[in-house]
């Protein structure tokens, strides 16, 4: 809902909200917030409200002075989970420097730069996202067992499914909050759910991907149930993946899509580490689905770019390999820089592989290049890459390799 500062104080006002949380992610897309009473949202809109830089990953070596929150009014939602009377909203930040500039390593303000240097040259994009993710037991302490919630298989119904009415309140809870999740159902896994969004702008389907991980956590908590968005949970059960639908469109027309999904699939290694940053999410890539070469194909779903069939008149690029361990901001932002150069390099991509990867011979394998299939890899190509170098800050880079290593 698009509020205007004067607005969301109206409504702070009106309809009793006690507490305001000013929410922000690190580099690592973890997400941080901060509760300020009702009373000091005013404050917060005109001056920020300081956070401790040193405290926060990544933000701390090259700033030693305060950061500020700065709230966007234009994000606010109400927490339906707290309660109605004295009820609690939430607002993204932008993060700021003293003298009121925007702080460079803060991932929202890198995606917001990004979706500006894509308009300059006339393209814009929205993105959406299939989320999968498994739901395990808990024991009588509430810790989590590592057992799944069922043994259901893909799309099956009650009473296998047992994620039926959790899936269903995940859903109710992010309508509540203004966001429209466009499907949902069992995944291939015992416990393994999925949950799809319709597309978005892309600071608008960062922020939503960060609020629907906090509420599939909170429902599940509430349901006496631990969510897991790890990439491979479970070693021989299929991995989860955070499939990314990108629709690219140049203001003056034409045809993009072509060169945008070349230009992904000309920097695909260099980016993996910002995809699929842990250790974990190389032990989904390569199985039970997740791709393990740079292909892309109109027809099987064992590709690193699927091209689905049109859906109300809208043509997509669906990138299977990353994993919801990735901070968004960081991972839309990287998309469109690579689709932009393929765009104003006019890249061409490769035929189309319309066979099914696990099962070809070495022989049809041969000449395909593989993504890296370790984070010491990934560390490598993103370490190495001039692409990487040219978007993002030093210290972030510097930041994922550590933490890589």
């Amino acid at each position: 809902m698009l509020y205007s500062i004067d607005e969301v104080l109206d409504y702070v006002k009106e309809e009793d909200v006690k507490f305001v949380r000013l929410a922000f992610c690190d580099v690592f897309g973890v997400p941080k917030n901060v509760s300020v009473i009702a009373s000091g949202l005013e404050n917060a809109f005109r001056s920020g409200i300081s956070i401790d830089a040193s405290a926060i990953a990544g933000f701390g070596e090259l700033s030693h002075a305060d950061l500020f929150l700065v709230p966007d009014s234009t994000t606010l939602s109400v927490l339906p989970w707290r309660p109605s009377h004295g009820r609690v909203i939430r607002m993204y930040c932008d993060v700021k420097k003293q003298g009121g500039e925007d702080f460079e390593l803060d991932p929202r303000s890198l995606l917001k730069k990004a979706v500006a240097a894509a308009a300059a040259k006339g393209l814009s994009c929205s993105f959406g996202t299939e989320y999968e993710f498994y739901l395990f037991k808990n024991d009588e302490n509430g810790a989590p067992t590592g057992i799944p919630m069922d043994s259901a298989g893909y799309m099956d119904m009650a009473p296998e499914d047992a994620g039926e009415n959790v899936r269903r309140e995940i859903c109710l809870t992010l309508e509540e909050m203004g966001i429209l999740p466009e499907a949902s159902h069992h995944e291939e896994g015992p416990g393994q759910n999925e949950i799809d969004f319709r597309s978005s702008d892309p600071v608008t389907a960062a922020d939503n991907s960060i609020t629907f991980k906090t509420v599939v956590k909170t429902v599940a908590s509430r349901n006496g149930l631990t969510a897991c968005f790890d990439p491979k949970p479970i070693a021989n059960a299929c991995g989860s993946g955070m499939h990314i639908l990108v629709s690219p469109s140049l203001l003056k027309g034409g045809d993009c899509y072509n060169a945008f999904m070349a230009g992904i699939m000309a920097h695909i290694s260099e980016m993996t580490l910002f995809l699929n940053p842990t250790a974990q999410s190389y032990l989904r890539l390569g199985s039970h689905k997740a791709p393990q070469y740079v292909s892309w194909s109109p027809e099987n779903r064992s590709q690193l770019i699927r091209v689905p069939a049109p859906g109300s008149g809208r043509s997509r690029i669906e990138m299977r390999s990353p994993d919801a361990n990735a901070n968004p901001y960081l991972a839309y932002a990287l998309i469109i820089y690579a689709g932009l150069e393929g765009i104003e390099l006019g890249l061409t991509p490769p035929p189309s592989v319309d066979f099914d990867l696990f099962t070809a011979t070495e022989a049809q394998l041969a000449g395909y290049k593989k993504l890296p299939d370790s984070l010491s890899k990934a560390v490598s190509a993103a370490k190495d890459s001039e692409f990487i170098k040219k978007y993002l800050p030093p210290q972030i880079i510097r930041e994922f390799i550590s933490a890589g290593r």
